[in-house]
């Protein structure tokens, strides 16, 4: 058995992690990890991660399940959104076929115990890339897929408008999830203005958020991005509900998780997302990709003279099946965040020559 695989083992028996939608859970007491079996210690002993999910033939891939068009379950079982979208992009190159998907719904309390037991290969859930989650907590993570920051929302009927601060916070009943730093941010952005004000927690965001519309509190405050995803969809009729303020509170950069130490399940894991955004930047997408020129960085990425993937252990053509059956990035955002009112232009999920952040280093 390899020492790393032997390091990852130990953490999975010896770690329990708490943690939720946004930043680090370094207060929370540690709870206790699941116990590794002896069938996965053999099977992560002999090779990466990479190895047994092809062995299996199917990826398991953790994911919120309730997080408006990220990650929604639906009456018939499925998983729609932008981040379930991205559990098909690697399932397409690590597998060659973008349905080979189990999803996984975990709560934030949850998610990254499933990563350390295994029950999960990868983490594709409104996760929040920290240095105390990095390190402390053992996780290692992928590119950003989504730039968003923690803002806060309550009801135009209570006085609030996009212009309050935290100013008007006092003696606000604030609700998010339990065990996150939502909770810390808030706490401190409250307590930097010297307003009081009460915080309330639920386990789940689908129990907070019927807190907020039940009245139980005055505010609702998570990433900006989960906050217009929910007023689109349970705003009432009869209630405008507020955004504030306009330059979040937090740095909350969103990405694929795993577990440590385990660089060719990462180098998968990673490139799958870059070569979305490069094919992106060539204007490749689901509906052309098969009439592309097979040549120079475009060409290789997608399987053409001096392509890598082979290298990685995956498919010549891995990357060409990501394009084709998920699509590049502008095809995952749009069809799922557009909805819901999340457009890129003049965001920082702008491509890189468009004045954003979403970028990747070159295929070659």
């Amino acid at each position: 058995m390899t020492s790393k695989f032997v390091k990852l083992l130990a953490i999975a028996l010896t770690i329990g992690v708490v943690a939720a939608a946004c930043g680090s859970d370094e207060e929370e007491a540690p709870a206790a990890a699941p116990a590794t079996t002896a069938a996965q210690v053999e099977m992560v002993a002999d090779g990466s991660l990479l190895d047994t999910v092809q062995a299996r033939g199917t990826l398991h891939c953790g994911v919120s399940g309730s997080a408006v068009a990220f990650s929604e379950t639906q009456a018939d079982g499925s998983v729609t959104g932008f981040d379930a979208d991205y559990c098909r992009a690697v399932a397409a190159a690590v597998l060659g076929d973008a349905n080979a998907v189990k999803f996984t719904s975990l709560t934030a309390s949850e998610r990254f115990t499933a990563v350390q037991s295994g029950d999960v290969d990868v983490l594709i859930r409104n996760t929040t890339w920290t240095q105390s989650r990095d390190t402390d907590v053992g996780m290692d993570f992928g590119p950003t897929t989504y730039y968003d920051g923690q803002q806060l929302m309550g009801r135009a009927s209570d006085g609030f408008t996009a212009n309050s601060g935290a100013a008007d916070l006092e003696g606000a009943v604030v609700c998010t999830n339990a065990g996150t730093t939502t909770e810390k941010n808030v706490s401190e952005y409250a307590s930097l203005a010297d307003v009081n004000i009460t915080l309330k927690t639920f386990e789940t965001s689908d129990e907070y958020w019927q807190g907020f519309i039940d009245g139980a509190c005055d505010i609702s405050t998570t990433d900006g991005s989960a906050l217009v995803g929910r007023k689109v969809k349970q705003q009432p009729a009869d209630e405008e509900w507020v955004i504030f303020p306009a330059t979040p509170i937090s740095k909350e950069p969103l990405g694929p998780t795993y577990g440590q130490n385990d660089s060719k399940w990462a180098d998968a894991v990673n490139w799958t997302v870059y070569a979305t955004i490069i094919a992106d930047e060539y204007g490749v997408n689901s509906s052309n990709v098969d009439s592309a020129v097979q040549e120079g960085e475009l060409g290789r990425l997608l399987g053409g003279d001096g392509e890598l993937q082979t290298t990685m252990g995956l498919s010549a053509d891995a990357f060409h099946q990501v394009i084709k059956q998920v699509g590049n990035y502008s095809d995952i955002y749009n069809r799922n965040l557009n909805p819901v009112g999340l457009y890129r232009e003049g965001s920082a999920n702008a491509g890189w020559k468009d004045g954003g952040l979403i970028y990747a280093p070159p295929a070659r």
